[in-house]
């Protein structure tokens, strides 16, 4: 049996796939023959035969085996090779649950395979009246009322980010033990999402274009955000590039590095991609150049806008 997960909603992703593993466990007690094949590993055939000898062993229990193929579409040399032999595994009792974050080319020859032969269940990101009623579900799971204009508000301030989202509310839902959650209470607690425009900032000084990145830095002051918060944000982001990209110089499979890194999936995933752009030399460097902005502008040294500009212009 073959089950087919993927998307861009990472949020309600990961939450579906903690259900089918959950269920599995329950009805599975030993835990023994859940595997994760590990897709860090070379050569082209090292995936499938490690998960065709986990499958074939036989087990000391009567106990279904179940395969958890994080990101499978990652591994190039895999999705040729399970094309040839995947067809024997669709009529297995075992179970291989496919999960694969993120945008997929449907031309692609192995998601043509899984749609035809597994059982499928795409994630697409909420907007409109689909996200503000799974906002309202959210806040019903606390017991809270809210005003009629709180949705839009929150929609505008964090967008489409169901992890942001959530925890969001968990807060909102925590300060207000009594009465209804309105828009005051929105504006007081929840911050826009700066930390999207501050990771466009960092992607284009990743690309090298440091005009881009200085016109976007000027909006953020234009709009009245703090230097000393932009400089934190900045200093936050290029911290997590370094941990990320110091864990994919040690080989760490990409599915591993939220649980080693202790940062958040969605953080992972929206950073894994851009560490790729700087070496681990350049990322420590940056890093040290912001270390000394900020004690520059702590110790008077520099004025906190001209801190900033100086520092996008020598990254």
């Amino acid at each position: 049996m073959i089950i087919f997960i993927y998307g861009e909603d990472t949020y309600r992703l990961r939450r579906k796939l903690a259900e089918i593993i959950g269920h599995y466990k329950k009805t599975n007690k030993t835990g023994l023959n859940l595997i994760y094949p590990d897709f860090s590993k070379e050569g082209p055939s090292s995936v499938l035969k490690d998960l065709e000898d986990s499958i074939n062993q036989i087990s000391m229990f009567k106990e279904k085996k179940m395969a958890v193929l994080i990101n499978p579409f990652s591994n190039a040399a895999f999705k040729e090779e399970f094309l040839e032999e995947g067809g024997r595994f669709v009529k297995s009792d075992d179970i291989i649950l496919f999960c694969q974050e993120g945008k997929i080319d449907e031309r692609n020859a192995l998601f043509k395979f899984l749609k035809k032969s597994a059982e499928c269940q795409e994630f697409q990101l909420f907007s409109g009246l689909k996200l503000k009623n799974w906002i309202k579900k959210e806040f019903e799971k606390y017991g809270k009322r809210i005003d009629n204009g709180i949705m839009d508000i929150l929609i505008e301030f964090v967008g489409s980010d169901l992890w942001a989202m959530a925890n969001e509310i968990k807060k909102l839902a925590s300060f207000k033990k009594d009465g209804v959650i309105s828009t005051d209470d929105v504006k007081k607690l929840v911050r826009p999402k700066i930390e999207t425009d501050i990771f466009e900032t960092i992607n284009a000084i990743a690309a090298k274009n440091k005009k881009r990145a200085l016109e976007l830095l000027n909006g953020h002051l234009e709009k009245g955000d703090s230097p000393l918060y932009l400089l934190a944000m900045i200093c936050y982001q290029f911290r997590n590039l370094l941990i990320i990209k110091d864990l994919t110089e040690k080989r760490v499979a990409f599915y591993d590095i939220t649980r080693k890194s202790g940062l958040h999936p969605f953080v992972v995933k929206k950073t894994y991609g851009l560490a790729q752009k700087f070496t681990f030399s350049e990322l420590k460097k940056i890093y040290q150049k912001i270390f000394q902005v900020d004690l520059d502008i702590k110790t008077g040294k520099m004025q906190p806008e001209a801190a900033l500009e100086i520092l996008i212009a020598e990254i």
